[in-house]
């Protein structure tokens, strides 16, 4: 039985946890800020009018990131977590200022490679395994995972204003400038990691490659952003047409539908760890998102059934950001955290740009009920695999924590 301070999280473990939120946060923002406003924007530019121009500037971003999270997450493993965690906040900053100053389209996909180029996700999860006990693990995860649940809205919401009043070079080069201040919150705001043993990085993967659940867990992130950005890809027009929303109105149900979501998600995290119910919030989660794909493709007619099943599927996405990254460091070595969230990374990433690909394919060449169907299969499949996984255990009940 933990006693009661155990059972809180020290002033580091806080720290850590929205320190690393904010910087976790601040990548998504680079990546959401411009969904809203980047296709107007961009027919304004020498080449703008090509389409595949278009979406090559919005998805490099994500598919830079597939090809580096591991390199990322292995350099962190042997040269520290903050160093790695800054020289990619220094190439964000350096694409962000790029694409501000660019004036035409390929210019803007040179900065969005840069900016993808400072993969740091593995590194920052990394650090917040290694500054968080087990028994509060999740709740950190969950302060990581729901930030980008909660970024997503607030691009929603902010991307219009701030085009209108600063432009989309402006955007570009206030993600810059937070990146910049955001060295200043990983140097001086997060606490030091403790020292871990060192191993060389391809013993590293051939261990992590080899482990059956962090397998089934990178496939799980795979499905669940491929499933996330498919969905994006008709759930804008289905507000529209469905619904009757106009697209500037459309932050009236994507805010509403994540600040409530965190109501549901917390108590089952809590759930979670407290009682023990891990396993069956996780498969719970994915069924949830399972039938929200069907929801969407049979019952999603008029605005409030969309916001009803959009409020479910935050439900389902901020459980499992905050689970699956938590299950992954409790299952890597100590020595392989980094190249084990490396490759959990690398699989969300490529699931990220897929989903784009996948969507847009389907929904010109097969329809919308296509998406959902494949989204909802993939849901079905990743349930099969939940339910046969084998939860792993904390390692301890407490881990020593560096003195402020």
């Amino acid at each position: 039985m933990l006693s009661p301070t155990q059972d809180a999280l020290t002033s580091a473990e806080r720290r850590a946890g929205i320190g690393l939120a904010s910087i976790f946060a601040l990548r998504m923002l680079g990546l959401f800020l411009i969904l809203p406003v980047f296709s107007v924007f961009a027919k304004g530019l020498p080449s703008g009018n090509n389409v595949a121009l278009v979406g090559l500037a919005i998805g490099a971003y994500g598919l830079t990131q597939t090809f580096l999270q591991i390199a990322y997450g292995a350099a962190s493993d042997r040269f520290g977590r903050k160093p790695v965690i800054v020289f990619g906040l220094i190439l964000f900053a350096l694409g962000s200022f790029v694409a501000a100053f660019s004036h035409d389209i390929y210019g803007i996909i040179a900065g969005r490679v840069l900016q993808g180029a400072g993969a740091i996700s593995a590194a920052v999860t990394a650090l917040a395994a290694d500054l968080t006990r087990e028994q509060h693990l999740t709740k950190t995860m969950a302060m990581i995972g729901s930030s980008i649940g909660l970024v997503f809205a607030l691009s929603m919401v902010g991307a219009p204003l701030l085009y209108a009043g600063i432009g989309m070079s402006g955007i570009f080069a206030l993600t810059g400038v937070l990146s910049l201040l955001a060295i200043f919150v990983v140097l001086k705001v997060v606490p030091e990691a403790p020292a871990v043993p060192r191993q060389p990085g391809w013993s590293s993967f051939r261990e992590v490659l080899r482990n059956p659940l962090l397998l089934r867990m990178n496939f799980g992130v795979f499905t669940l952003h491929l499933v996330q950005t498919a969905m994006w890809v008709l759930l804008p027009s289905a507000l529209v047409a469905r619904g009757g929303l106009a697209v500037g109105e459309h932050w009236k149900v994507y805010l509403p539908a994540v600040l409530l979501s965190f109501v549901i998600m917390v108590p089952a995290i809590i759930a979670a760890e407290k009682r023990g119910w891990m396993k069956l919030v996780f498969n719970a989660a994915i069924g949830l998102l399972l039938a929200v794909q069907l929801g969407f493709a049979f019952l999603g007619n008029g605005l409030l059934t969309l916001a009803f099943w959009l409020f479910l599927f935050f439900v389902a996405f901020n459980v499992l950001e905050a689970t699956q990254p938590s299950l992954i460091s409790r299952t890597a070595p100590p020595h392989a955290k980094g190249a084990a969230l490396g490759i959990y990374n690398t699989t969300q990433s490529l699931g990220l740009f897929l989903g784009g690909v996948m969507g847009g394919y389907l929904a010109k060449n097969a329809g919308s009920i296509a998406v959902w169907m494949v989204c909802a299969a993939l849901a079905a499949g990743w349930l099969v695999v939940g339910l046969s996984m084998k939860m792993p255990p904390p390692r301890s009940a407490s881990r020593p924590q560096k003195s402020l």
